[in-house]
């Protein structure tokens, strides 16, 4: 397996970045560039690191299903209604 040393900007918290040197397979790296239509390797590991994360968030709501009780009576604007009520009642105060 042929590695590279790529230098990638990882997205951390305020669009900061970090740089990391990673070995990458070239011929996995390059079919990822193509497969993605993207100019650059950084592109393509940014898109891939984009998707793998939102890929198990949507993994962890899945798992969530079937943990949650729904109730059928449960009437949202009334609650609503109920609420800005409240929120006018305190305001007034």
């Amino acid at each position: 397996m042929g590695g590279i040393r790529l230098e990638i900007h990882i997205k951390v918290c305020n669009n900061s970045h970090m740089a990391t040197n990673l070995a990458l397979d070239d011929h996995l790296i390059e079919e990822a560039r193509r497969a993605g239509g993207h100019k650059t390797k950084k592109e393509a590991v940014t898109a891939a690191l984009d998707e793998y994360v939102r890929r198990h968030k949507q993994m962890r709501i899945l798992d969530a299903f079937g943990t949650i009780d729904f109730d059928a009576t449960y009437d949202y604007k009334a609650e609503r209604r109920r609420g800005s009520h409240r929120a006018h009642a305190h305001s007034r105060s």
